[in-house]
């Protein structure tokens, strides 16, 4: 019999490697954009300030669902992880839409800005959201799959804490990214 909890590491691989291959696959444009529908360019011009609200909005959650598991409100703290995973997911389908069709959005400031401020950002972004991935979906799972009087024994806790902080920075970092690249430039 197929026990979850015994597979939780393995089924966090999987869902890793598959989220990471669709997000290089569509920044190196290996996913091919005919696959998806073309939407009118007003909405794929849309979709970076999208996601900059979707970012801000998952922070929120982020941030509330910690005081909620400080205060001991287990099933508004499940909540509101579970609104910040589906933000998550909402930004990633709109981010991996956009790349496909339109590629990665060159930064047109100054290039001494862009060397010593932008790519440093970007690159702590990008590391960030990707060891966020597996620690988001490791903490996802053990929720999932233990009952809530079981998962203060498990490394539940531990890995929440480091998920929502990874969570938190990579997501202001790409705001600050998507302000330089939309607002600032």
């Amino acid at each position: 019999m197929f026990d979850v909890r015994e597979q939780v590491p393995a089924l966090t691989g999987v869902l890793t490697v598959v989220s990471l291959a669709l997000v290089f696959g569509a920044v190196g444009g290996v996913i091919p954009n005919a696959l998806l529908p073309r939407a009118p360019e007003a909405v794929l011009e849309a979709i970076p300030t999208v996601n900059a609200l979707v970012s801000a909005a998952a922070i929120g959650t982020i941030i509330a669902g910690i005081r909620a598991i400080r205060r001991g409100k287990v099933d508004r703290h499940r909540q509101l992880m579970v609104a910040t995973f589906g933000l998550f997911v909402a930004f990633l389908v709109l981010y991996l839409y956009r790349v496909t069709l339109v590629g990665p959005t060159e930064f047109a400031g100054p290039a001494v800005v862009e060397t010593y401020v932008y790519f440093p950002l970007l690159a702590i972004h990008i590391l960030l959201a990707i060891v966020a991935i597996p620690a988001v979906y490791y903490t996802l799972l053990l929720a999932a799959s233990y009952p809530i009087s079981e998962l203060s024994r498990t490394n539940h806790p531990r890995a929440g804490k480091v998920a929502a902080t990874l969570w938190l920075v990579s997501f202001s970092l790409g705001i600050v990214v998507y302000a330089m690249l939309y607002l600032v430039w």
